[in-house]
């Protein structure tokens, strides 16, 4: 039931120039434990969100009102973008059954996580899908993401026409925002949408355990009672042990010690085809919490590492290369799992051949072990430094796990950085400048500096 964290590989062979020696890891502890005091003092409200029952009520009770009403649903569409939607995406690809989009739960609707505004994506989607025969979850703490309601105008459209009526095009509707204010509050409090609540001081790239991911899962049928006890575990686990026994931070402080010796690649490692999905939320956690430019004391500190997913066993034959003979500039973390759901056995070989006897009385569990040891064994041979977090299998309760642990350490890793987690103003200056490109009221300035500036290029085009 417990995560396993082994930080062996970690550091350096005896002799070698690279890597984290365990001298300076220990040295380095007590400025860990004062970030880990500070965290603790000071809670965040996403710590907590798998104590709030009400918010587990409120997203089951829709979740059956929506199968109630919409008797002929066949695809749940979720709208948003960012934190608003990986999150939603890691579970369906980590919970539900793998080809879902086409094979859903029994008396389930498909799940679609559309998180672009890709115009060929969206057009072919509502080609391919009766928008009538959808239901909406449309993602917004503040209202003000252009995508999502570009998004939302779009599809409302799409139902409003098939069903010829606003009143029933609403039904297919519920919009997850902020509880008291925004754009969207405003629209469902005029117009009778159903909503759901963000909660007051969550940003979205630690909002999964509340209503942003519970909806959508309690819809699919997924485990919401397991995710929230995993997370239960963790948040108690954590609280209670000795600074020098919490896994999270010991992996948050050998993450910043790296970078701060020029490894700035962070190297999220999945050996499991169901986590490859959670990779993805990891990244966006990571590189928007601790990219930052400007420290809290004012100090141009220019922090963070670059996230990259790498899946196991397909990319050790598209990445492997460069991570064992590359630049010492990466840190791995490969996240294995104990036990699959199958037991897939491989057959009796069908001729002779050298290359079938290694497979002769095995599993493909025995092989993704083996694929996974094998690629770690070659990192720490060419002396990268690789971790293995263990999962004990993939279900509701790990899952919940791995979300709370990896918030918690991205929260210690910033304390340590002595940044601000929790903004994000490198987004907001993209928000800000594409509101402007499309005539946001009030944007004409902001717009046509952005025009003069790309005019006033000295342009390098090339064409082949």
């Amino acid at each position: 039931m417990a995560l396993h964290l082994d930080l062996t590989g970690l550091f350096a062979a005896p002799g070698s120039a690279h890597g984290l020696t365990r001298a300076a890891f220990h040295a380095a502890f007590p400025r860990a434990a004062a970030a880990r005091a500070e965290h603790l003092r000071d809670l965040p409200a996403w710590r907590k969100l798998h104590t709030r029952e009400d918010h587990l009520k409120s997203c089951r009770a829709r979740a059956l009102q929506v199968l109630d009403e919409q008797r002929e649903l066949e695809a749940f569409v979720v709208l948003g973008i960012g934190g608003s939607a990986l999150g939603n995406a890691a579970l369906i690809g980590a919970l539900a059954p793998v080809y879902q989009e086409w094979r859903p739960a029994p008396g389930r609707p498909r799940v679609f996580v559309l998180d672009s505004v890709d115009p060929d994506w969206i057009g072919s989607f509502l080609e391919a899908v009766p928008a009538e025969r959808c239901h909406f979850n449309v993602i917004s703490k503040s209202g003000g993401t252009i995508e999502t309601s570009a998004q939302f105008l779009i599809f409302y459209e799409a139902v409003k026409r098939a069903l010829g009526s606003d009143k029933e095009a609403r039904k297919r509707f519920t919009v997850t925002t902020d509880p008291r204010s925004g754009h969207f509050r405003k629209l469902c409090d005029e117009l009778g949408f159903a909503s759901l609540e963000v909660p007051p001081g969550v940003g979205g790239r630690f909002s999964i355990l509340s209503p942003v991911g519970l909806f959508m899962a309690e819809i699919a049928g997924l485990d919401t009672q397991g995710l929230l006890e995993g997370a239960a575990r963790v948040d108690q686990k954590l609280a209670e042990c000795a600074p020098e026994a919490d896994p999270a931070l010991a992996w948050a402080l050998s993450q910043v010690l790296f970078m701060e010796t020029g490894y700035r690649i962070t190297v999220n490692f999945p050996y499991s085809h169901r986590l490859r999905l959670l990779a993805d939320w990891f990244l966006q956690l990571w590189a928007e919490s601790l990219g930052k430019r400007v420290a809290r004391d004012g100090r141009e500190v220019f922090a963070g590492a670059t996230p990259v997913r790498a899946v196991g066993p397909t990319d050790q034959h598209s990445q492997m290369q460069l991570y064992t003979e590359g630049p010492h500039d990466k840190v791995f973390t490969m996240v294995k799992v104990e036990r699959f759901e199958r037991k897939v056995e491989v057959p009796p070989a069908c001729a002779a051949s050298p290359a079938f006897e290694p497979l002769h009385g095995r599993t493909l569990n025995e092989l993704m072990e083996a694929e996974r040891l094998g690629s770690e064994v070659a990192l720490r041979a060419a002396d990268r430094p690789v971790c293995v977090l263990e999962l004990c299998q993939v279900d509701a309760f790990h899952v919940g796990q791995y979300f709370l642990f990896f918030e918690i350490a991205t929260a210690y890793a910033g304390a340590l950085l002595g940044i601000d987690p929790y903004d994000q103003p490198g987004v907001e200056a993209g928000k800000k400048a594409a509101l402007a490109l499309m005539g946001a009221p009030g944007t004409d300035a902001p717009a046509q500096a952005i025009r003069q500036r790309l005019r006033a290029d000295d342009k390098l085009v090339l064409k082949c």
